[in-house]
C-alpha cells in the first residue's frame, strides 16, 4: 500500500523520481526501491517525503482504498499526461477521505442520499428536442421549478452525487471528469474555472447520468449532454419569459444580466436563444462572430460568475466530531490540516470559544 501511495503522490506533485529524491535528500535509486516495495523509508525520511509531496504522513498508511471506474474527462486534446496524473492523484486522495469519513458513521446512520433517477424517464430518446422535456422532467421531480438554481453542487450532492473540486492548476486544459466510486456517481470540477463554467460542467455530467443508454443511434452523446446542460440550467420557458420570442436583436446587457441570474455563460445563452426560437440561426451566427472579435469567447465581459463551493464534506466531519464518532485528531487528518489549525477553525478562530469548551 505504501509503494502505491508514494507513486500516486509523486505523480500528483508532478515530480520525477530524481526530482523527489533531490527534494528529500536521498538517491533516486532509494525512491525507486520504495516505489517497488523493496524498502521502507526511515521515520525521518517518511516525514521528509510527506513534506516534499505536501501530504500528511498518515496518507501513506490510510486503510481505505478506492477504485475510480468509468472515468470520462472534459479536457482539451492537448492536455498533457502529467497534468492528468496530478488531477487523478488529487481526486483519489480526496475520494479516499470521503469514503473513509462515510465509513466512520454507524450503519444505522446514512449521512448522504443514494443516487437515483426519476423512474418515469423514457427508455429511448430519438431527438434533441426530447432532451428539453427530460431536463424539465428532472427539474420537476427534484422540485426545482423554473427558477435559477442557486447552488449546483448542493443540488447534486443532495441527490447522492459525490462532488470533488480539484485545485490542481490546469491552465484551462481541464474542465472536469465523471466516474463512479463505491457505486456512487462522482463528478470532479476545476476550482480554477469561473462559476458559470463549473455549473455547465456539473449539468453536463448530470446529463451523462440521465441520458446514458437512452440515446438512439445517430445522436451524439456529448452534444446531447450539452443540450441537457443548457436546458437544465436555463429552461426554455424561462428564457422565453426573459427574452421573448422572435427577437430581431439582443443587447449584450440582456445576456450579461441573464448570466448573473441563471449562472450560465453569455455564449451558452446565445445557443439557448437559437434552440428556443428566440433568434434566427443567421442572427446567432452574427453574434458568434461579434463575440470572437471582442474576445468574449475566451473571457466574457464584466465580473465573472462566483465559483461553486462544496461544504458537505466539512459538515459531515464536524457532525461526526460532535457525535463522538471521531476525535479532533482524526477530524484534522480527514480535513488535511494540522491539528492546531483545525482546533482554531473549530472554534471559529477563537470566536465564542468559551461557549464550546
Amino acid at each position: 500500500m505504501f509503494a502505491e501511495r508514494l507513486i500516486r503522490a509523486r505523480k500528483a506533485a508532478g515530480l520525477s523520481m530524481s526530482a523527489l529524491a533531490n527534494k528529500v535528500g536521498i538517491s533516486a535509486n532509494a525512491i525507486k526501491k520504495y516505489e517497488h516495495g523493496e524498502n521502507m523509508p526511515s521515520s525521518m525520511n517518511l516525514l521528509k517525503l510527506a513534506k516534499a509531496l505536501n501530504v500528511r504522513s498518515e496518507y501513506f498508511f490510510r486503510p481505505v482504498k478506492v477504485e475510480l471506474k468509468g472515468v470520462e474527462y472534459r479536457k482539451r486534446a492537448s492536455t498533457p499526461q502529467k497534468l492528468i496524473d496530478r488531477i487523478n492523484g488529487d481526486v483519489m486522495e480526496q475520494a479516499e477521505r470521503w469514503v473513509e469519513l462515510l465509513g466512520l458513521y454507524p450503519e444505522s446512520v446514512v449521512p448522504v442520499s443514494a443516487f437515483c433517477l426519476p423512474e418515469s424517464l423514457p427508455e429511448k430518446i430519438a431527438s434533441m428536442e426530447e432532451i428539453e422535456a427530460i431536463a424539465n422532467q428532472v427539474r420537476s421531480e427534484w422540485s426545482l421549478g423554473l427558477n435559477p438554481i442557486p447552488d449546483m453542487i448542493d443540488t447534486l450532492e443532495s441527490k447522492g452525487v459525490m462532488i470533488i473540486s480539484t485545485t490542481v492548476e490546469s491552465k484551462k486544459k481541464f474542465d472536469g471528469l465523471a466516474g463512479v466510486i463505491e457505486g456512487a456517481p462522482l463528478v470532479v470540477i476545476s476550482a480554477h474555472q469561473p462559476g458559470d463554467r463549473q455549473r455547465f460542467t456539473l449539468a453536463h455530467e448530470l446529463g451523462h447520468l440521465v441520458l446514458q443508454g437512452r440515446l438512439c443511434p445517430g445522436i451524439d452523446e456529448e452534444k446531447a449532454c450539452n443540450r441537457f446542460a443548457g436546458a437544465f440550467l436555463l429552461p426554455e420557458q424561462a428564457i422565453l419569459q426573459h427574452l421573448g420570442a422572435n427577437r430581431t436583436a439582443l443587447e449584450p446587457q440582456e445576456l450579461y444580466l441573464l448570466k448573473q441570474e441563471f449562472g450560465i455563460s453569455m455564449m451558452s445563452i446565445l445557443i439557448r436563444a437559437g434552440q428556443c426560437g428566440v433568434i434566427r440561426e443567421s442572427l446567432q451566427k452574427q453574434y458568434f462572430v461579434e463575440f470572437g472579435k471582442l474576445g468574449w469567447r475566451s473571457q466574457e465581459p464584466g465580473n465573472p460568475y462566483p465559483n461553486e463551493e462544496t461544504y458537505l464534506f466539512k459538515q459531515l466531519v464536524y457532525r461526526a466530531l460532535s457525535e463522538d464518532y471521531i476525535g479532533e485528531s482524526k477530524a484534522a487528518e480527514l480535513m488535511g490540516m494540522p491539528l492546531s489549525h483545525f482546533h482554531k477553525e473549530r472554534k471559529l478562530g477563537g470566536m465564542g470559544a468559551t461557549a464550546y469548551q
